[in-house]
């Protein structure tokens, strides 16, 4: 169960969930299984979950124009997943800043 939680994503659509639903997303290992992600955010945060969802994201293929010409090249795929929390639980990412 080492290091199967790589970083909760933040973006403007991941906030809207946590806010209104109680969804949470994390960026995950490509092995890790639903059971493995349930156990890993329950012991880090200690909460409990109701359910996983996950999501294996496409590569994407990347063009920069530059001065030294067009540069090609790929952002690699990911695996997300979306947690819901039990009601009345919440993850607090940034603490006391």
């Amino acid at each position: 169960m080492k290091n199967i939680l790589i970083k909760p994503i933040i973006s403007e659509k991941s906030e809207l969930l946590s806010e209104s639903v109680g969804h949470y997303t994390f960026l995950v290992m490509k092995k890790a299984n639903k059971i493995e992600i349930r156990k890993a955010v329950e012991s880090m945060y200690n909460v409990t979950v109701d359910s996983v969802n996950t999501v294996i994201m496409p590569a994407k293929r990347r063009v920069r124009n530059t001065r030294g010409g067009v540069q090609k090249g790929y952002k690699s795929s990911f695996k997300k997943a979306i947690v819901k929390l039990s009601a009345g639980e919440e993850i607090d990412f940034f603490g006391d800043i």
